[in-house]
């Protein structure tokens, strides 16, 4: 494990180089990072938009970039960017997640079409609501979760191994002809 601090290209930098070190090449690069902080627009401090957008946006650009030179050079390669449902969906007092995370969706579909070219195919995994560290507080409150799921058609949250699976497939040779998408991974919340 290299601890990284993705909102600065240095280390993410560091972390590519050191990749390329030990393995000799780099094929696959996955970009999955995201922070969020919960209140209205007006309650938002304009420091916490700062850092969520330099964690989850910032950091994927930072990625893609730092792996840029190396996939473009050999011809080949797969970019996973990890955005969310609340891309494109609007969620009250998730107003910086969203945008983050609709930044990464814009991203991805513009490296995916400016790298196509090169062989190196950028796509998009959107998860909806996860049962995860992140979202464990909000799933605590029986309310919130009552309130989060309902727009879930499949009436409930996915399980961190149902991810696998799709990002094993967007990494895949199975995907190559496959780039500049954004698949949602949301018990159909995106389609509701």
């Amino acid at each position: 494990m290299v601890p990284t601090d993705v909102s600065l290209y240095g280390e993410v930098d560091v972390l590519v180089q050191r990749t390329l070190g030990e393995l000799g090449r780099l094929d696959i690069m996955v970009n999955n990072s995201g922070v969020a902080v919960v209140a209205p627009l007006v309650e938002l401090a304009p420091p916490d938009w700062q850092r969520i957008i330099d964690v989850n946006l910032t950091g994927v650009f930072n990625g893609c970039r730092a792996a840029a030179p190396h996939l473009i050079a050999q011809r080949r390669g797969k970019v996973v960017n990890v955005a969310s449902v609340l891309g494109a969906v609007g969620l009250p007092g998730y107003t910086a997640y969203a945008a983050s995370k609709g930044g990464v969706i814009a991203l991805t579909r513009t490296l995916g079409v400016e790298w196509a070219r090169h062989n190196v195919q950028v796509n998009a995994l959107a998860p909806g609501w996860f049962a995860t560290d992140m979202t464990g507080e909000a799933f605590a409150n029986p309310k919130i979760a009552e309130r989060l799921t309902r727009d879930i058609p499949m009436r409930r949250v996915g399980e961190a191994d149902e991810v696998g699976p799709l990002a094993v497939y967007l990494a895949s040779a199975a995907s190559d002809f496959m780039t500049g998408q954004t698949v949602f991974l949301d018990g159909g919340h995106s389609a509701a």
